[in-house]
């Protein structure tokens, strides 16, 4: 078993180009069926968490190729969604 905490020091990598991602600052449970469905992963909008524009990037857990050591891999969706702080309200 993985803890939240171990999952969040890992990268997320994208495998058709390597780009970083970012690291993991949620998760998105179905917690009637006790499944995860994605991670949330936080991108570098803000500067020390107050400055400029928050934006988290959804990646369905289907889309998760491996979780290693130290990275996350995984490939790219149909529809990949980009959360910022206007689509929240």
């Amino acid at each position: 078993m993985i803890t939240l905490s171990e999952l969040q020091i890992k990268d997320i990598i994208m495998v058709e180009d390597g780009r970083k991602l970012g690291n993991i600052t949620d998760l998105d449970i179905d917690v009637d069926k006790g499944q995860v469905l994605s991670l949330i992963i936080g991108t570098k909008g803000k500067v020390m968490g107050i400055f400029g524009k928050e934006e988290e990037i959804t990646v369905p857990w289907n889309n998760i190729v491996t979780i290693g050591s130290d990275v996350i891999l995984v490939r790219k969706g149909n529809n990949p969604r980009l959360f910022t702080d206007s689509d929240q309200n």
